[in-house]
């Protein structure tokens, strides 16, 4: 009966990943898609290309129009390549920083804005500012940063709409050459070879313009596929290699990951708190399969750049929230409490979802490594250590709201407030070993890469903090100084130290020799989730408080109403 449980949470898995059917289709645009574009560094499908440009200026794949219709990221994209629209009055860059609003005289309650407008306010004038400081080396604030991020927003745009030098022609001999757009290519090739280009892509433009749809022109996307894989068959990347990362794109499969475990968490809720004692293997059935898509997803984009996830803030929140979900998975096979699913599902579905929604924030684009990160084996192995331990962390503060919460919903049920903390105790021994570990291992990257092994580094003393901040109360509880209480406390509170070394340190303070990982945007959000987590924090300590003092105050009546007895059982009989 176990087998048959598992075995239907692993279809109910594969069912929710299979749908819609579509993704697992070639697309009608399939040749369009795998055009390959030398960008950023690397060779990749135009599929990527519009992907990362319509989520670099505007914030999201999607593109919703003033008539409320929503196109995907490819059509917005193709729109903006064959200049469909006067897209000097779209309001299609992002803007959200508000005091960047305030200062250019711009709407505060609105997010987009058109090329015209942005140039028609206070912009032009905040970013020659700061333009100057960057020429004086001055650092730059929060304000300046931002405003140099639209701007670049403003710039991507313009090279975009109508771009005739779009690098589709590959290098004739040099596999490391750089790329051209077709009018370039008479430099390489022959007058007729670049006129049939030239021919198929004035073609594809004229085609367009008559039905501004992307599979109208699919036949003749072939057409020029076929022609530049023939110009340099050698140079060109494979049709495997494009299709592989079309089908990244496509499949989204952290964003499947994080609904299979939503299905697996209200699954293991009803387990848990409805007599089905017969059905647990269904949810982990399900939440197998939801770890199994996210490590596929993994696969597929450390195939596509050639490289381990180890180099911005994106791939860290993806790879914690794997780390969450296969720990919790792990513990869970070893102890079957339960209790570590309730506590991972969640936290793991917030990484995946905060990944998929915040593109402005979380750069999912895959870009080229800096030369500090290249062919070091040590940043391979240090980096994914390190998060390893803070997804332990962060199981650890999952298990410990559940702990805080049953002094709200059940705190006389002792033995599951002592069972928990034991959970969590084992959870917090393992993350203190990988965090170790982690920072061992990243002082002896920092040793061959910069001549040391340890400088006093925002991110080096962060993680140092963190460490310490785990180590006091393990500690404590071990000379029996924190009680199961201040254990609960602990775990949750202490994740702020993580939390301040994993993204206070690059996006905060952005100071320090990992500038590589540096970015703006989400601490207000961050701030807001911290302060309201601390308040729950602090209102059930005062209610742990009254709960002590009330169970000590009838502790004290019982022992008051037995002490007469107990005189008059001592009182020799006259």
């Amino acid at each position: 009966m176990k087998a048959l449980k598992f075995v239907l949470g692993i279809l109910l898995g594969l069912a929710l990943i299979a749908t819609p059917f579509s993704t697992w289709q070639p697309a009608p645009t399939a040749g369009l898609q795998s055009l390959a574009v030398q960008l950023d560094g690397r060779k990749k499908p135009l599929d990527t290309v519009a992907r990362e440009t319509v989520t670099q200026i505007h914030g999201s794949t999607s593109y919703r129009l003033e008539s409320g219709v929503r196109e995907d990221y490819f059509t917005t994209f193709m729109g903006l390549w064959f200049n469909d629209r006067d897209w000097n009055q779209e309001p299609f860059i992002l803007v959200n920083y508000r005091p960047l609003k305030e200062s250019a005289g711009l709407d505060i309650e609105r997010k987009y804005f058109s090329f015209k407008e942005l140039m028609q306010s206070n912009l032009p004038a905040t970013l020659r500012q700061v333009r100057d400081k960057q020429a004086a080396e001055a650092e730059l604030s929060r304000d300046a940063r931002e405003a140099l991020t639209v701007a670049d927003r403003m710039s991507l745009m313009l090279e975009t709409v109508a771009r005739d030098e779009l690098p589709l022609v590959p290098h004739p001999t040099d596999l490391k050459g750089k790329w051209m757009g077709i009018p370039q290519a008479l430099d390489s090739y022959s007058a007729d070879e670049v006129s049939d280009l030239a021919g198929t892509l004035e073609l594809m433009k004229l085609t367009y313009a008559g039905h501004r749809v992307p599979e109208a022109i699919e036949p003749l996307a072939l057409q020029l596929h076929t022609q530049l894989q023939q110009l340099s068959p050698e140079i060109y990347p494979s049709d495997r290699t494009l299709s592989r990362e079309v089908l990244f794109n496509r499949l989204h499969a952290f964003g499947k990951a994080w609904q299979v475990f939503a299905v697996a968490f209200v699954a293991m809720l009803a387990v848990t708190f409805v007599p089905l004692p017969n059905w647990y293997w269904l949810p982990i059935g399900t939440f197998t399969v939801g770890l199994g898509i996210q490590l596929y997803g993994f696969a597929l984009r450390v195939m596509v750049a050639d490289r381990p996830p180890v180099t911005n803030m994106y791939e860290s929140v993806v790879w914690v929230g794997f780390g969450i979900a296969a720990l919790a998975l792990i513990f869970e096979l070893k102890s079957r409490a339960r209790y570590y699913l309730l506590a991972a599902a969640p936290l793991s579905i917030l990484a995946l979802v905060l990944a998929d929604s915040l593109p402005a924030v979380l750069d999912a684009s895959i870009q080229p490594l800096v030369p500090v990160l290249r062919d070091n084996f040590w940043l391979s192995v240090h980096v994914p250590t390190i998060t390893l331990g803070y997804a332990c962390f962060a199981l650890a503060m999952g298990l410990g709201h559940i702990m805080l919460s049953q002094y709200w919903l059940a705190p006389n049920n002792k033995s599951r407030i002592t069972k928990l903390s034991k959970l969590n105790y084992s959870v917090l021994q393992v993350g203190i070993l990988l965090l170790a570990a982690g920072i061992i291992l990243g002082g002896i990257w920092a040793h061959f890469s910069w001549g040391r092994f340890w400088g006093w580094d925002p991110k080096e003393t962060w993680a140092a903090i963190a460490l310490l901040c785990y180590l006091a109360p393990l500690h404590g509880r071990f000379v029996g100084w924190v009680n199961t209480f201040g254990m609960a406390v602990a775990s949750v509170v202490s994740f702020n130290a993580v939390l301040m070394a994993w993204y206070g340190v690059n996006f905060v303070l952005s100071q320090g020799l990992h500038s590589y990982g540096f970015g703006t945007g989400g601490s207000a959000g961050i701030a807001a989730l911290v302060a309201a987590d601390l308040l729950f924090v602090a209102a059930t300590a005062v209610r742990y408080k009254s709960l002590t003092r009330a169970t000590q105050s009838d502790e004290s009546s019982s022992s008051s109403a037995l002490d007469p007895v107990l005189v008059q059982q001592s009182t020799p009989a006259q």
